[in-house]
């Protein structure tokens, strides 16, 4: 863990690290799976299926699978290009495996990126992001304005020589608000999002939006506040000529004036964080 406060976990964060680790668990056993040939829509197939069968019901989104440019989100121009297609998987190609299940009424929402094979560019990529995971903490316990730590990832990432690629998805986000919902039998789905989750995201947009806050960690005047408590789940994303990679994890913030304990990452033990700490990158 990050720190010491991570140690003693409250109930609610070890349920949230709980359904973090179930969905990374996921991430790895459908890579492991992947062959040439297999699509997309078959990949966030096996993600849901590995999911429902450990007793997930509902979702803040449903799994989706990149392949080759597609990880870099090479023209995307509308919501519905993100939704998983027929790409087939080839030795070599990047992809990026993303759910976000909730699993007794906890959520999280993670990013997986790995290749089929060896791509040292990919790998490059991989082990860049470990700045940028640095660099969101640091400045998120500096309380510094949502709007300018994404300032700085974006120029992070343009002193590395990689284009922002989170900036493709809706409203540009690096990250967004995750919280509980209430754990039921059945729970729909609408465009392949939650609509508990959707509820809950958009009483917070209404309520942040009175308040001076916004849910959204965005590059835009909505997101000029400072850190609101919470767990985050974020989610930077780097592209180069066709090739994407990213992580997607909780961020907890809290109201304490100790450093420390004022952010978090919420679980080291995650294959991206091991990957950087055994040096594999």
């Amino acid at each position: 863990m990050t720190s010491a406060v991570a140690s003693e976990l409250t109930a609610d964060l070890r349920g949230f690290r709980e359904v973090q680790q179930l969905s990374y668990a996921c991430a790895e056993a459908v890579a492991a799976q992947l062959r040439p040939g297999v699509t997309e829509r078959e990949a966030a197939r096996m993600q849901r299926e590995w999911l429902y069968e450990r007793g997930v019901k509902d979702w803040f989104h449903r799994p989706f699978a990149w392949f080759g440019d597609r990880t870099a989100f090479v023209d995307f121009k509308i919501p519905l290009q993100f939704f998983p297609t027929d790409r087939r998987l080839e030795a070599g190609m990047p992809f990026i495996l993303d759910m976000a299940p909730v699993y007794k009424g906890y959520t999280a929402d993670i990013g997986y990126s790995g290749c089929l094979g060896l791509n040292p560019l990919h790998d490059k990529l991989l082990a860049d992001l470990r700045e940028h995971r640095e660099l969101i903490l640091r400045e998120v316990r500096e309380r510094r304005s949502l709007r300018e730590i994404y300032e700085d990832v974006d120029r992070l990432m343009v002193r590395q020589g990689y284009a922002n690629r989170h900036r493709a998805y809706p409203f540009g986000v690096i990250a967004h608000k995750i919280d509980r919902v209430r754990d039921r039998r059945f729970a729909p789905t609408l465009f392949g999002f939650g609509t508990q989750s959707l509820k809950g995201l958009l009483s917070d947009a209404v309520h942040g939006h009175r308040d001076g806050w916004s849910p959204l960690w965005s590059p835009y005047k909505f997101s000029d506040h400072p850190p609101t408590p919470g767990l985050w789940a974020v989610e930077p994303h780097l592209g180069f000529r066709g090739t994407g990679a990213k992580f997607e994890e909780i961020l907890v913030v809290t109201d304490s004036r100790d450093p420390e304990q004022s952010a978090f990452w919420l679980d080291d033990d995650l294959p991206h964080v091991r990957r950087w700490n055994e040096g594999a990158v």
